[in-house]
């Protein structure tokens, strides 16, 4: 059974005010205080990691990895990862970049001639700030859903249909899923090598990031500790699997696109990533600062976002870099206060509605 929003919100309304009048963030009172928290949502289905310099101070699982057999999740699931793979994304095209074989204010049409979207820099697609149309909007009124379209495919739909811009390049703070598909596709031009392979063999393998891949959908069928998306039904009073209702199918008939989503992973591999970029494994420390400096637009103001991450800034803990993913059934979520050494992770496969007050709770407790 569910309980009330108006119950959940006092509950955690209360959470909250004990939470502003606590002393001590010590792992006992977080464990006290995420365990009333999570016992006032019981439905919620994830799993939630929090760490300190490294070392986990809570790691809890919730709920169900498949509702129907009611196999329950476990702190090794795999949660698709939705725009957090964004992050990994930006992460190629740093290494590119550090290693000379493309620069930042390269225009577009080097690696992808025929696009008719001139002036457009890999920056301004790093950024969001590129102006180009939903790729996802053409693909959705001309492609036949029948097949499986990969970014070759979105590619020549965006030339052939050639919608109109959103703005001009570097005008304006516009999230771009198309920027990202595009700079999968700059990755494999650059480097001469597929852009999974790449993750792969550059990324995922160096770090020991040993459950994350890209993976289709067949390849994730076979996974037996696959968490599968849901959503909740109130008609039906229960939870559906998210990919069996049409208007989520375009995580179907999209599902070879490359860089904006598709990766798949656990919380232990993504504090292995946390870990990965306090070093120089991947790229230089002076490199990665590309990724936290907010873009400029060309009005002088400046953006909350830099390459593949949002940027905010903690009153108490200093610089915090983070994003979010939005999948049909998944909202995920990584948080890293890289001034203080501190992480969240929370991968949810119920799209649970109270998720924005669960989030504020934990940052609450992290912040103290």
């Amino acid at each position: 059974m569910k309980t009330s929003p108006a119950t959940i919100l006092f509950i955690l309304t209360l959470l909250l005010n004990s939470l502003s009048q606590a002393q001590t963030n010590s792992p006992a009172l977080l464990d006290k205080e995420l365990n009333t928290l999570f016992a006032s949502v019981p439905d919620f289905s994830g799993v939630v990691l929090i760490a300190d310099k490294g070392k986990p101070v809570y790691q809890k699982a919730f709920g169900y990895k498949n509702f129907e057999t009611k196999e329950p999740v476990t702190t090794a699931s795999i949660f698709e990862l939705a725009s957090v793979s964004k992050q990994f994304t930006a992460m190629t095209i740093m290494m590119l970049k550090q290693q000379g074989k493309l620069a930042y204010d390269d225009l577009l049409e080097k690696y992808i001639p025929g696009l008719p979207y001139p002036g457009i820099t890999i920056r301004h697609l790093l950024n969001h700030t590129s102006g180009l149309p939903d790729y996802q909007d053409v693909m959705d009124k001309h492609w036949d859903k029948s097949k499986v379209a990969n970014n070759a495919d979105n590619i020549a739909y965006l030339i052939q249909y050639h919608p109109a811009k959103l703005a001009e390049p570097g005008a304006k703070y516009e999230y771009s899923n198309t920027g990202y598909m595009l700079l999968a596709s700059i990755t494999e031009k650059a480097s001469g090598q597929d852009f999974i392979e790449f993750c792969r063999t550059r990324i995922f393998r160096p770090v020991g990031m040993t459950h994350t891949d890209i993976r289709t959908r067949e390849e994730k069928i076979k996974l037996p500790d696959m968490a599968w998306g849901y959503m909740y039904v109130p008609e039906k009073k229960r939870y559906i699997r998210a990919d069996s209702f049409p208007e989520f199918n375009y995580a179907i008939w999209l599902g070879n696109r490359k860089g904006p989503g598709r990766i798949s992973s656990t919380v232990g591999d993504l504090l292995k990533w946390d870990r990965a970029l306090y070093t120089n494994q991947l790229v230089s420390q002076q490199t990665l600062k590309d990724a936290f400096v907010p873009a400029k637009l060309t009005d002088g103001s400046f953006t909350h976002y830099g390459f593949g991450w949002e940027l905010k800034q903690s009153d108490k803990l200093g610089k915090v870099v983070w994003h979010d993913g939005d999948n049909p059934g998944y909202k995920t979520q990584i948080i890293r206060y890289i001034d203080a050494d501190k992480t969240i992770i929370l991968l949810c496969n119920n799209a649970h509605e109270k998720l924005p007050v669960i989030l504020k709770t934990i940052e609450s407790l992290v912040e103290k």
